[in-house]
């Protein structure tokens, strides 16, 4: 038996785009939102098509795979910055998926995995409709436990003591010490060459280091303090 629609008093039944490369999937995610009232006005089989779909219905929501051509990831920042009213949701195949914070960071609301219980996929985006976040058992925890890791860190510096840097310097010290040139950087943080050179001068400076070597160098030898 089909479900009431979903809807907002003023604008009727929420309307959704689904975006995946494996049709499969789009065709099983979009039976188990139709039958709960949700409208799928837009099936996607790519990131650039799935963003065209956005910008024509702007839809309440958009289900992105994180993994389909031309990444999720960057479809997701797109419809972010184009459709900040609209709602977008990521789903992987994997609780492991180490593009989670990065799809955050990018601006989704939600990060499901795939084969995640039908009514739990169903609260999950009533949840993000309501402005809660939408997650799937277990990545909360792994929220709280990067929420930990990133904390501001304290590097030794002679004659000085300990030195806090900020979460993202610590992010961006850390990225460096992998080898990462600024570009690279910006790409993984989803910000601006020039922004990430502000946060390396930001560095040195508070470490009274010579240059990137020897903040890197201050930094192994410490670690979090």
């Amino acid at each position: 038996m089909r479900s009431a629609p979903v809807s907002d008093a003023a604008s009727g039944p929420v309307s959704v785009v689904i975006a995946d490369d494996h049709r499969p999937t789009v065709e099983l995610t979009e039976e188990i939102l139709t039958a709960a009232g949700f409208d799928v006005v837009a099936t996607a089989g790519d990131a650039p098509g799935a963003v065209k779909a956005a910008r024509r219905h702007r839809p309440d929501v958009c289900l992105l795979d994180i993994q389909m051509p031309g990444s999720g990831i960057d479809a997701a920042r797109a419809i972010s910055e184009a459709l900040p009213d609209t709602a977008v949701v990521m789903l992987t195949v994997s609780r492991d998926d180490n593009h989670l914070f990065d799809a955050l960071r990018a601006g989704a609301r939600g990060y499901l995995v795939k084969g995640t219980d039908p009514d739990a996929m169903v609260e999950a985006l009533r949840a993000v409709l309501a402005g809660e976040p939408a997650l799937s058992p277990g990545l909360a925890m792994r929220i709280i436990e990067q929420f930990r890791a990133d904390r501001s860190r304290r590097v030794y510096v002679p004659e000085r003591g300990a030195v806090t840097l900020s979460p993202r310097e610590a992010e961006v010290l850390e990225l460096l010490r992998q080898g990462l040139r600024t570009d690279q950087i910006a790409r993984r943080l989803y910000v601006a060459p020039v922004t990430v050179r502000t946060h390396v001068a930001s560095i040195l400076k508070k470490l009274n280091a010579s240059d990137r070597q020897e903040a890197i160098r201050m930094f192994q030898r410490e670690g979090t303090a």
